[in-house]
């Protein structure tokens, strides 16, 4: 019999422990949940919102919470120091054309003017689109990716990009010493605007935030349940053994 009780209570702290953990994951996946909706709403709105001006240096510290904003921004296009990084979109593989523009404001931004397919691009496969003088830029404001791709690490030394990386390609094409203090920690990914010749294809960021949170929760609360019905199946054999042996 004591034999018997120590495994009832083995059985019930395991249960126990087991039923409670996957309970605050489940749990934990309804918050992750409602704030992945408040996120999404969030994003819809600026996505949706009529443009506001690009931050300047004076917003940069709080920029992180603005990532999907709608923002304009008029200035000049410094093409000799265009960044090509590595992309694949709807329209297949090639690269973002990531073009620093000089703000009437005073500032400079990484400006992501679209997709170009590999053959266009060198500059000379599209020089009708690089315009001159002053220009009017909208679109969403992004924040910086540092580092690379997936298993890719950008070579700045190279030039070769796998990540839109502010910092680094402000580095690499000197902005921070034509500007210092003064090259945004964001770039803007231009809405879509005909280009001569086609290219670059503008518009094409993709909004999309995965939400699966209600299934994984069901899967936690479903695990909890049968953690339950297996310590309660576990018991009723323990008990059934304990009246035949007595």
């Amino acid at each position: 019999m004591k034999r018997s009780g120590f495994r009832l209570l083995v059985i019930l702290t395991l249960a126990l422990a087991g039923a409670l953990g996957f309970g605050a994951l489940g749990v934990w996946q309804i918050r992750r949940m409602t704030w992945k909706h408040e996120l999404i709403a969030r994003v819809e709105s600026r996505v949706n919102a009529a443009p506001v001006a690009a931050p300047g240096p004076g917003a940069w510290a709080n920029v992180a919470g603005e990532e999907y904003r709608r923002v304009r921004v008029a200035g000049q296009y410094l093409h000799d120091r265009e960044t090509l990084t590595q992309a694949v979109t709807r329209l297949g593989g090639g690269f973002w054309v990531m073009t620093p523009l000089r703000a009437d404001a005073g500032f400079i931004v990484l400006v992501n003017r679209g997709f170009v397919p590999p053959e266009r691009r060198a500059q000379a496969a599209r020089q009708e689109s690089l315009p001159g003088g002053r220009v009017e830029v909208t679109g969403l404001l992004r924040l910086t990716e540092p580092g690379g791709g997936f298993l890719r690490h950008n070579d700045p030394a190279a030039d070769r990009w796998y990540s839109r990386d502010v910092a680094a390609i402000a580095r690499r094409q000197g902005l921070d010493r034509m500007a210092p203090g003064a090259v945004a920690p964001y770039f803007i990914d231009a809405g879509y605007v005909p280009n001569p010749g086609g290219y670059p294809v503008g518009g094409l960021t993709v909004v999309r935030f995965s939400d699966n949170h209600l299934v994984y929760a069901v899967t936690w609360f479903a695990l909890a349940l049968m953690t339950v019905a297996a310590a309660l199946f576990m018991i009723s054999l323990e008990g059934r053994d304990a009246g035949e042996s007595s």
